[in-house]
């Protein structure tokens, strides 16, 4: 067996390896606020990057930020295997972006967002949109083969008030302060902070 071919020193030194990846890998993900992420379904979560300030305080002072959360827009809501795959892989992207300091300024939904996005107003506007407008069932694939309209292409300032700029950001103005930093102070002032 490998583990009898091995020394102590050596199952020492691996393990001792194992536990420093584990504890630095636990410590990223601490730092990257991870936890509230996956486990929570607080808005604020959202303003841990800087660049989402802008999107979280147009949310924030619209109609949909009494009623709604970003996850209730921004990930699937049919089953929960889907709203996680759907939000880790999302979470993963942004994160990819802000480590290696590529996020763009101003954030545009890929087509696997869009097309969650409009599936979830039409899920919440459902009567709405079948009823009282007669749209029917559309869907964003469709939107984008010209057989129909997204919900954007009407309303386009709802909920982020036309985010095509940080400068032209309606409710700019109420850019909310960052989340205090997870790192303890004596952690900090070693750090030279």
């Amino acid at each position: 067996m490998l583990t009898e071919a091995l020394s102590y020193r050596q199952k020492v030194t691996i393990v001792a390896c194992m536990g420093l990846i584990v504890g630095l890998g636990g410590l990223f993900l601490y730092l990257l606020r991870m936890h509230t992420y996956v486990i929570g379904d607080d808005p604020s979560a959202c303003i841990n990057c800087h660049i989402m300030s802008p999107y979280y305080a147009t949310w924030s002072h619209s109609s949909h930020g009494r009623d709604a959360t970003c996850n209730d827009c921004h990930t699937p809501n049919d089953n929960i295997l889907s709203h996680y795959f759907f939000k880790g892989k999302d979470g993963m992207k942004h994160v990819a972006y802000f480590v290696t300091f590529n996020e763009p300024q101003v954030f545009k939904a890929t087509d696997a967002s869009a097309e969650v996005i409009m599936d979830n107003c039409i899920r919440c506007h459902t009567e709405l949109n079948q009823e009282i407008v007669k749209t029917g069932r559309i869907d964003y694939m469709k939107a984008k083969r010209g057989e129909g309209m997204a919900c954007w292409d009407c309303h386009r300032d709802v909920p982020h008030g036309g985010m095509n700029s940080l400068t032209s950001t309606p409710g700019a103005e109420y850019v909310e302060p960052m989340p205090s930093s997870p790192v303890p102070e004596w952690l900090q002032k070693a750090l030279g902070k």
